[in-house]
């Protein structure tokens, strides 16, 4: 039976993290008569955007307007709850997802803050495989940003089915309602972005004529309502008249207010595209009378199931605004995250199946608890003191306890049942991304779910122990840190070790993570850039070679052919094989090793092999990369255990690649734009260009860089409002008054390797003025120039 709930903390603490950075948690008492909502009123979402466009200060104004906090934190301040390392609080960033329940009216909203950084998006990653819903925030003074593309693609990698869409930051001088969707439209984020509130930038008229920048108040489209703040930052909501005549003698808005003869318009066009996916509604919006005013009749109890369904659907992408730093739209954003996003019960799930089913989407470890393994339950419900399966590794694991964790604090509860997202103790083996089953009970299914796959590492650093007595503990504290965070790689070459990461901020963290947490005495050499090799350009086969070893005191011989070529520009790589694509013999996919967990499956060594020459190229030393490898055949002695496979495998492959001799090249390029004074501008853009760089526009908002989504989604049948609307924003105020000069904007595609030392290079260009933003995008191969100074580098040349 379930039911809604919510119960108070009480005041027993433990201590909760290293000796050095301890964190409290408030361990709340175990009750029997613990109570979990009920899954349709659960709303398991994650607040997603680009870096600094709000997504802990909107966490913080939800915990705030749902009574969890009484005083907002500031990221300013290191005071946001959900930013609780010490890292985070000193740096002012994200740099892992926390998740927090919040309860609001009938829902149960369990909220996931990832980080916007793009050196942490294995957390972004984790958190996408397991919620069913997502706020995307844009800065409505940027518009869409690199990372805001990034983010919204590994939502789709991995099927969110619903998600919402909130201009933030109305309250910034230079802010734009107008330009944020056209923005969304030009990235081709959605073809249907619906506007289904208005900002207010000012009750008074004067303003939109001085250009004041703000946010005073929000219209909603649907519920036919006017939000109002007051400077205290209280808020009243005030129906609005069915009528445009009433509406201007209500005396909510002045009569003269330049948006009142827009708010029916774009309620007409929102109804009309609804309109488009049911022709019920259809029909009932054509019976209406042809007043302008008649679609003010039609009620939100009609509007919003199909709003819903849309939004589910993904047909239509619901638009909201606001200001979190203010809490300005906080209550409006919260309902509708409650109205339009996915329950569990809405996303494909096994019904009635009495065995649990759950995925870890995330390890971490405590010094006083352990392993911590979070999870999200997708049937059954997980019993604590139960023995659960991973089927992903074929282990037995028995749960100590189970806890509810609330950012810094954690609750102790008896079980986590269906959609629940909660933390496992006790699990030693469970890594991200594993399927847990349990013992007991039947399922239709019991084979694992999708995996996690981290994003491919783009820069590495040699690790110096401080002595030779400290190399174990360092290896030690990594291979735990690795457990924690699979976007780290390590490795052994040429007798040094080196980590791998997703960029110099990451292995920063890593590093002093490294010093604090575990203690391990070392330091990170220079950073450099991780590059990859490609293979030659025409397509090989090997016939069936030998490969013989010793296996208790007598030889064995097992064999292994491979039909190997360089993918296609037009072919896709698998994301788990660093973007090669790796076929069995009878063309379907190799799994990953790390999904092969059978060490009878002959294809479980195999595997083995292949990621281990794949790992290093024998010509570079580099990981390979955009090539094309299939098993032909494999054969070996039925006698003989199936792991010669692995050896015969690896040297098999790596003496072939070597004859087929060095392939192209490759090294990460990120997307940058800088914003200097336009004194400067030309300084900026010969030196990205002398670096490697490549300028792709002078434009004031951020425009698509690949052939893909270079051409918009078309703005018919959507409601734009008008420039205006935002009044602060440059083109709308009126052009006789003279403004300070603006920053000028440059977006340009420039080798990784050329923009580690960029900020103290901008510092002295633009005079400490100039700002920059930086965005992965993905490895190009280098030209012949290039792969000299890439092989100097390296000592290979």
């Amino acid at each position: 039976m379930y039911s809604c709930k919510w119960r108070t903390p009480v005041t027993r603490y433990a201590t909760f993290g290293t000796a050095r950075n301890a964190i409290r948690i408030s361990t709340r008492s175990v009750s029997h008569s613990h109570t979990h909502p009920h899954p349709s009123r659960l709303r398991n979402l994650a607040i997603c955007a680009h870096i600094d466009s709000g997504k802990t200060t909107l966490t913080e104004s939800i915990l705030l307007k749902s009574s969890f906090i009484s005083t907002p934190g500031s990221v300013d301040t290191g005071s946001t709850t959900t930013d609780f390392l010490p890292a985070e609080r000193e740096r002012g960033i994200t740099i892992q997802s926390a998740s927090i329940p919040v309860k609001w009216k009938d829902w149960t909203l369990n909220l996931i803050d990832t980080p916007g950084h793009a050196d942490f998006g294995m957390e972004v990653e984790s958190a996408s495989r397991v919620v069913d819903g997502a706020v995307v925030l844009i800065d409505s003074v940027e518009g869409v940003e690199a990372q805001t593309k990034g983010v919204w693609q590994q939502l789709d990698r991995y099927g969110v089915p619903s998600r919402i869409l909130v201009m933030n930051k109305l309250d910034r001088p230079g802010a734009s309602f107008h330009s944020s969707i056209l923005s969304a439209l030009a990235h081709r984020i959605h073809s249907m972005p619906m506007a289904v509130t208005l900002p207010i930038a000012s009750f008074d008229p004067q303003d939109y004529s001085r250009g004041e920048p703000g946010i005073q108040g929000i219209v909603d489209l649907v519920k036919w309502e006017l939000w109002r703040w007051s400077p205290d930052g209280s808020s009243s909501r005030h129906a609005l008249a069915t009528s445009l005549e009433e509406i201007s003698k209500s005396g909510l808005l002045p009569p003269t207010h330049p948006l009142i003869p827009h708010i029916i318009p774009a309620r007409t066009m929102l109804l009309e595209a609804l309109a488009m996916f049911s022709n019920d509604f259809m029909e009932h919006l054509l019976e209406l009378p042809t007043h302008p005013s008649a679609y003010l009749s039609v009620t939100a109890s009609s509007i919003l199931p199909l709003l819903r369904s849309a939004t589910l659907k993904s047909e239509i992408l619901p638009v909201f605004c606001g200001s979190a730093i203010r809490h300005i739209g906080t209550e409006i954003i919260m309902d509708y995250a409650g109205e339009l996003l996915a329950s569990p019960l809405d996303v494909p799930h096994e019904a009635g199946s009495s065995q649990c089913r759950a995925l870890a989407w995330k390890v971490s470890w405590d010094k006083r608890r352990g392993w911590m393994t979070f999870v999200r339950v997708y049937s059954g419900t997980l019993s604590r003191q139960s023995v659960l399966f991973n089927s992903s590794r074929g282990v037995k694991e028995r749960v100590s306890r189970l806890l509810l964790l609330y950012a810094s604090e954690a609750e102790e509860v008896e079980e986590l049942p269906f959609g629940s997202v909660g933390v496992i103790l006790g699990l030693k083996h469970t890594r991200t991304g594993d399927t847990l089953i349990s013992t007991h009970g039947r399922s239709k299914d019991s084979s694992p779910f999708t995996g996690i796959t981290p994003p491919p590492t783009t820069m590495s650093a040699s690790v110096i122990p401080h002595s030779h007595a400290d190399l174990q503990p360092v290896e030690d504290a990594l291979n735990v840190l690795i457990r924690t965070d699979p976007s780290v790689r390590m490795e052994t070459h040429e007798g040094q070790l080196l980590v791998h990461g997703l960029g110099a901020l990451h292995l920063e963290i890593v590093e002093g993570r490294l010093r604090d947490e575990w203690g391990a005495k070392c330091e990170f050499g220079r950073r450099r850039v991780a590059y990859r090799e490609s293979i030659g350009l025409d397509e090989s086969h090997s016939s069936l070679v030998d490969w013989t070893t010793n296996v208790g005191g007598k030889n064995v011989t097992a064999s292994v052919s491979f039909s190997l070529c360089p993918l296609l520009d037009s072919e896709f790589g698998d994301a788990a094989w660093d973007d090669n694509l790796v076929l069995r013999d009878d063309g379907q996919l190799l799994h990953h090793p790390d999904v092969f967990h059978d060490e009878q499956d002959p294809w479980t060594h195999i595997s083995r092999g292949i990621a281990s020459t794949l790992s290093s190229s024998p010509h570079t030393s580099f990981p390979l990369s955009r090539s094309r490898i299939q098993v032909m055949a494999f054969d070996h002695p039925p006698d003989a255990p199936p792991s010669i496979l692995a050896g015969a495998s690896a040297v098999i492959l790596r003496d072939y690649v070597k004859k087929r001799g060095r392939g192209p090249m490759m090294e990460p390029f990120i997307q940058v734009r800088v914003s200097v004074g336009p004194d400067v501008l030309g300084k900026v853009m010969k030196d990205l260009v002398e670096h490697g760089g490549e300028i792709i526009n002078l434009a004031e908002s951020n425009l698509p860089l690949d052939e893909e989504s270079s051409t918009p989604y078309s703005q018919e049948g959507i409601y734009i409002p008008p420039k205006w609307l935002s009044p602060s924003t440059p083109s709308s105020v009126d052009e006789g008054h003279h403004s300070i000069q603006l920053k000028r904007p440059v977006h340009a595609i420039v080798p990784l390797s050329r923009m580690l030392d960029y900020s103290t290079r901008l510092r002295a260009l633009s005079g400490g003025h100039g700002h920059f933003e930086m965005a992965a995008a993905g490895f190009r191969t280098v030209n012949p120039v290039r792969e000299l100074e890439i092989l100097r580098e390296i000592g290979r040349a």
